[in-house]
């Protein structure tokens, strides 16, 4: 059975997946709206990795005999200003979310929960992951520019994302 403690912080991690997906979807439309089609395919794709994390908490829950508890999605931004800095709102998102799941893991270590320790790992380094993808497209737009061929080369670039 799954501690109440870890129970309630899941349930809150899910809320947070949640809202990530939701405003990466904001940014694929965002983007949709500034004719970067290459840059919205990756936040789509962005949007249904978030989506993934959700639902794997959701049934870790479900098998540790637990109760997902789901509350309402804050309403994400609609507009990002420019490619760059919807870009570094993703690398602070992620620095966030990476955060929070170091607080969540620290609970299941003073909870002496090893399953959710283990369960941790995998996003503990799925989050080294998001920071580095988002790091590198940030420090992509600085070099090439927020107009221009460099621009459109990195559209292109996005859209091969799986």
């Amino acid at each position: 059975m799954l501690n109440t403690k870890i129970q309630d912080a899941i349930n809150e991690q899910i809320n947070k997946e949640l809202y990530s997906a939701y405003l990466y979807l904001a940014m694929a439309a965002y983007f949709d709206a500034n004719n970067l089609p290459g840059f919205a395919h990756w936040m789509r794709a962005q949007y249904r990795e978030e989506t993934g994390h959700a639902m794997k908490f959701y049934h870790y829950v479900n098998e540790r005999g637990g109760r997902v508890v789901l509350k309402a999605i804050d309403e994400p931004q609609a507009e990002f200003g420019s490619p760059l800095k919807a870009f570094e709102q993703t690398l602070e998102h992620e620095q966030f979310v990476t955060s929070l799941i170091t607080k969540l893991y620290e609970l299941a270590l003073t909870e002496k929960d090893y399953a959710t320790q283990s369960l941790l790992k995998w996003y503990i380094d799925e989050q080294v992951e998001e920071e580095a993808n988002a790091s590198y497209i940030v420090e992509t737009l600085k070099m090439v520019g927020e107009k221009g061929n460099g621009l459109i080369l990195l559209d292109r670039q996005l859209a091969q994302r799986e």
